[in-house]
């Protein structure tokens, strides 16, 4: 991997970092839930555009995101199903939560995308770690 690639991919995994570091303060601190699924969707988000951009894909929205994650890494068995169904049900909350839904979704949904966020931060790092391990 080139060397501008390589910033690009570490940038992208320091903001996941930063939107999973974010997301756990406002649930710690009781925070709006709609603020904590947007910040944990982000975090999955960061993620999947290092593991695209390393495999030069790089998509123009974030539907686009996650149907390359969706053909490039689960259909070919790098990640399991159910981090792709966590990705989706991720960016629908969060959609429902900014655009379509007139009531704040719960704390446990906030807690709950808050969690499947980190699973799915930390999978994508062990799968990337793996591969430059593998290249090494």
């Amino acid at each position: 991997m080139n060397e501008e690639l390589a910033a690009l991919v570490q940038y992208r995994l320091e903001q996941a970092d930063a939107a999973l570091n974010d997301a756990k303060y406002l649930l710690d601190g009781c925070r709006s839930p709609h603020s904590i699924i947007n910040r944990a969707y982000y975090a999955m988000f960061y993620a999947a555009l290092a593991l695209l951009q390393k495999a030069g894909k790089i998509p123009s929205k974030h539907a686009g995101a996650i149907g390359l994650f969706d053909t490039e890494f689960v259909v070919k068995g790098a990640f399991s199903r159910e981090l792709s169904r966590d990705f989706h049900k991720a960016f629908e909350l969060r959609q429902a939560s900014d655009y379509r839904v007139l009531q704040s979704p719960t704390r446990e949904k906030a807690e709950e995308t808050w969690e499947r966020a980190t699973r799915f931060v930390r999978a994508v790092k062990e799968h990337l770690r793996a591969a430059e391990a593998g290249k090494g």
